[in-house]
């Protein structure tokens, strides 16, 4: 999937916002090394350099890539597959915000992650769960989606055939503010651009679902998010 880097950051920073409670979680300290998987433009990769430890930013994105680069030069990252990828050395913790729910390959992003954790190193992340946008997706009808949207027992039980402990896990409804009047139209072009890539199907989406998320001049939408903390056994 190709990213438009410049439109995320100006109509879609709620992404990146919404995560920095997930760093508080995290609990970043100097001399760590951590890896933030799907890191995109990098904003919450330079807050937990900020805390002091040596950050290395992933994504599979090169548009997200080169965005974060030109964003925090200071800083390091790379292109790679959330569910194929390999480290040289191994890492204190594994932070990753709203990126796994498009990486349908969920033990191919376990056993990378586990490859490249320390032996009790954390694995702490944030994705789209079971019931997210399910609005959306009734109003879109039967057809394939580039997400998935895990129950904690069904991400749990993948984590736990690669060697983690899940210490935390919490499903939640986090309502979401779009602005505009073209909002929808707007997330639906950038998240869902390739089940819905024409502007008569996404407007079919917007005009059904109208009556139920539009409000003060924006689109309320129904995320649901999975928060987990594991840790390498």
């Amino acid at each position: 999937m190709s990213w438009n880097a410049t439109q995320y950051q100006a109509r879609h920073s709620y992404v990146y916002e919404h995560g920095k409670s997930l760093v508080e979680m995290l609990a970043p300290f100097a001399h760590e090394r951590i890896l933030d998987l799907g890191c995109g433009s990098g904003q919450l990769t330079a807050k937990i350099a900020d805390a002091g430890p040596q950050v290395l930013g992933l994504d599979s994105s090169p548009e997200m890539i080169a965005e974060a680069r030109r964003n925090f030069p200071a800083l390091a990252f790379d292109v790679a597959d959330a569910a194929n990828f390999q480290v040289s050395e191994r890492f204190d913790a594994v932070f990753s915000n709203a990126a796994l729910h498009w990486v349908k390959n969920a033990d191919g992003v376990a056993a990378s992650v586990a490859r490249a954790l320390k032996r009790g190193g954390r694995f702490v992340f944030e994705m789209g769960g079971k019931g997210n946008v399910q609005s959306v997706l009734d109003a879109a009808g039967p057809m394939p989606t580039p997400w998935i949207f895990p129950s904690i027992g069904e991400y749990a039980s993948v984590l736990e055939r690669h060697g983690f402990e899940v210490r935390y896990a919490a499903l939640f409804d986090r309502p979401t503010f779009v602005e505009g009047e073209d909002g929808l139209d707007d997330w639906l072009k950038m998240f869902a651009g390739s089940m819905l890539p024409s502007h008569e199907a996404r407007a079919r989406v917007v005009e059904t679902l109208r009556p139920k998320l539009y409000r003060d001049e924006g689109w309320m939408l129904d995320y649901r998010r999975l928060r987990v903390i594991a840790v390498l056994a």
